[in-house]
Formats: structure tokens, sequence, C-alpha cells
């Protein structure tokens, strides 16, 4: 299982900063979630720690 990435506050502000003058905590919190599953993703794969698409497809039985 991953671990979380370590966030920088600079990386914290430059999120907030992009962010819509009327955006709301909920849009925040969403972006910091997005944001983390994409590092999280990131980390995985330079771990190795992915499978194959073949193999996910077959575990759930899903057309290729």
């Amino acid at each position: 299982m991953s671990r979380p990435v370590p966030m920088t506050k600079e990386e914290a502000h430059k999120i907030v900063d992009q962010m819509p003058g009327n955006s709301t905590w909920d849009d925040l919190i969403h972006e910091i979630y997005v944001r983390e599953a994409i590092e999280q993703g990131l980390a995985d794969s330079q771990a190795g720690r992915t499978k194959d698409v073949k193999e996910v497809r077959a575990k759930y039985r899903l057309p290729e």
C-alpha cells in the first residue's frame, strides 16, 4: 500500500492561488484529493507497484 506523499506549503499555496475566487472549501478538498491521488499513483508506478491492465481485467472478468 502506498504512503501519503509529503506536500510543501508552497505547493499548497499554488493550489489555492490557481483556484477561482468563488471556490468553496469542498472545491479545495477535491483539488487536494485529486493531487494526492495522482502523486500516489506516480509514486506507485515509479516503485513498480502496478499491475498490467490485462491482469486487472482478468481478475474482474472485464472485456478487453
